[in-house]
């Protein structure tokens, strides 16, 4: 399904529904086609807001998880958002973290699936290796539990992303970032009801990585997805819009909806 990228100041994002606000962040390596599949469940109820997140065009000396996180808190306050549910994948769960912690009488709720933030296995030792598109597509499968996940589309995107040398070189720093900013001794002040949505066969933030959020957000729950890698949303969109329908339901008190 294609979006309309909007560019609005100095900004590009997708909108679409009407309702109550959601925040989409997408991760390191990931784009807002991430999301795509779960937008069709929730834009009949809900306004849907996916900014395209700035992982290789930051400054140098912004490159980190610290200037990502202002580059969503200035985006948010451009759009004049407020009481929102505000949704993370992998580096993008790590960003509403930190966003939530500073902002916390924005958001209402926080759902993560495959967050950083405590542990991560992003790259091993090697990667990015620039210019190899067959390591490059091993790399991304590995992202999946079903390697078919991994699309020529997607695998091109990752190819094209690191094959500049600028742009593997800011991928590696958010990395290391990532790696370093851990997030475990703040979890415990979030406040807001928190879902958590793991791939059991997640080999980038494993099972233990959501069973530990788990353990340090309080009102948190945690559900797996089988046959499922670290990107829920995109390798199970189904099983995941259901779990993230019903958390929602359950906020606001609202009856079930039967349209999955």
């Amino acid at each position: 399904m294609d979006f309309n990228i909007i560019n609005k100041g100095p900004y590009s994002y997708i909108e679409e529904g009407q309702g109550d606000t959601i925040v989409l962040l997408h991760g390191l390596l990931g784009s807002l086609t991430n999301f795509s599949k779960i937008i069709p469940y929730f834009a009949s109820t809900h306004r849907l807001i996916l900014p395209i997140l700035p992982v290789t065009e930051l400054p140098l000396r912004q490159t980190s998880i610290a200037g990502l996180t202002k580059y969503v808190t200035d985006f948010i306050n451009y759009m004049d958002l407020s009481q929102f549910i505000l949704v993370g994948n992998s580096l993008g769960g790590h960003l509403a973290v930190n966003y939530l912690l500073g902002e916390p009488h924005k958001v209402t709720a926080l759902i993560l699936t495959g967050s950083s933030g405590l542990f991560e296995n992003t790259f091993g030792t090697s990667f990015p290796k620039r210019k190899d598109y067959e390591f490059i597509k091993q790399k991304t499968e590995y992202t999946f539990y079903s390697p078919t996940t991994a699309t020529k589309e997607l695998v091109d995107n990752v190819f094209e992303n690191t094959s500049k040398r600028e742009n593997a070189l800011r991928i590696v720093m958010l990395a290391k970032s990532a790696m370093r900013e851990s997030v475990e001794d703040t979890l415990p002040n979030i406040s807001v009801p928190t879902l958590l949505i793991w791939g059991k066969q997640d080999r980038i933030t494993p099972p233990f990585v959501g069973e530990d959020f788990k353990k340090l957000i309080p009102n948190s729950e945690l559900y797996f997805i089988d046959e499922c890698g670290h990107a829920p949303m995109l390798e199970q969109p189904l099983d995941f819009s259901r779990i993230m329908r019903s958390f929602i339901n359950k906020m606001s008190h609202t009856p079930e909806l039967t349209q999955f």
